[in-house]
């Protein structure tokens, strides 16, 4: 029986693998053709196994050396049946991140594989359990009590995890983006399942919890586009209307005049305690900081030529200058 049923199987598994081959061919896909080679390579390991069962009930062996020797070989024959799901199910999601597109969707998808390892394995238990005759409501209730339990101890990590798959799919931020959350200004260095790395621009390293950075308002400034610069310069009180009138004309030249630097406004916006205020706005086509500097260092070295030639003065002191971004902002 033993000998007849594991020749059978091998036999079966090569009559399966000549029928499938054709039709495996014809999807040209990988995944059929390599699931097919799995599971057709398996089928002589459980007709061994099941011819094995069968021929311990047939030999004339004590009850309780039968029933434990049948109790093995159902273990060994559910480890095989569960291993065989838990590769085809790991290779099916290493196959759908590779061809996604998207680096975090494929980092989430990968980071499921535990947990589907570890829930094929309990179900394949619990049946085997079922199988040979273990009471299962005593079990039940003490898996039951064992939930609550690991539920109440995990609900903080489980947390973390959905708000993980959370920045993974909304991608408020991505890694090597800088970001302002909390009073910190830092840059994305690595986002774990639990918590998120920074560095901040004073060099140390700053560890957030997914929760504390999904419940803030994070400001990203790795998308932005341009740089908004907003500031006032003022004159004296003796410079006359006519040149007052001048003054945005003159700045809006010598904005435009700036290859990275596109204008927005200037007026005339203030009568202050001891000058005349007059607001800039105009963008730096870049998102880099220091470049955004420099753009500006050169913009106003070109005023202070420009109002030295025309013979325009500068109020002093004049009112504190004013940086104003504006970064994509979610929350």
């Amino acid at each position: 029986m033993l000998v007849g049923g594991g020749l059978f199987s091998i036999l079966a598994a090569r009559i399966c693998s000549l029928a499938l081959n054709p039709l495996v061919r014809r999807t040209g896909s990988e995944i059929d053709d390599w699931i097919t080679k799995v599971v057709v390579r398996s089928i002589p390991s459980f007709g061994w196994l099941i011819s094995a069962i069968m021929a311990l009930r047939m030999v004339p062996t004590p009850a309780a050396t039968q029933q434990l020797l049948e109790n093995i070989l159902r273990l060994i024959l559910m480890m095989l049946l569960v291993r065989l799901i838990n590769r085809i199910c790991t290779n099916l999601i290493d196959r759908l991140a590779e061809h996604s597109r998207d680096p975090a969707v494929s980092s989430m998808v990968r980071s499921l594989r535990p947990m589907l390892r570890a829930l094929i394995w309990t179900v394949g238990v619990v049946f085997y359990l079922q199988n040979i005759g273990v009471e299962m409501a005593a079990i039940w209730a003490l898996l039951s009590a064992g939930g609550i339990g690991a539920g109440l101890a995990l609900k903080q990590p489980v947390a973390e995890f959905f708000e993980y798959i959370t920045i993974l799919l909304d991608k408020p931020f991505k890694n090597g983006q800088f970001i302002h959350v909390s009073n910190i200004w830092a840059t994305v260095e690595r986002i774990g399942v639990r918590s998120t790395r920074l560095r901040s621009i004073d060099g140390e390293a700053i560890v957030m919890s997914n929760s504390a950075l999904t419940s803030s308002v994070i400001a990203n400034y790795g998308d932005m586009r341009e740089r908004r610069l907003m500031y006032r310069l003022g004159v004296t009180y003796n410079t006359d209307a006519a040149t007052l009138k001048r003054i945005p004309q003159i700045l809006q030249e010598l904005v435009e005049a700036t290859e990275e630097a596109r204008f927005d406004r200037c007026h005339f916006v203030e009568f202050n305690a001891s000058s005349l205020d007059f607001e800039l706005v105009y963008f730096v086509s870049s998102s880099d900081y220091t470049r955004a500097m420099d753009v500006q260092q050169s913009i106003n070295l070109e005023i202070v030529r420009r109002f030295a030639k025309d013979g325009i003065e500068f109020a002093f002191p004049t009112q504190t200058l004013h940086l104003v971004d504006a970064p994509n902002t979610v929350s």
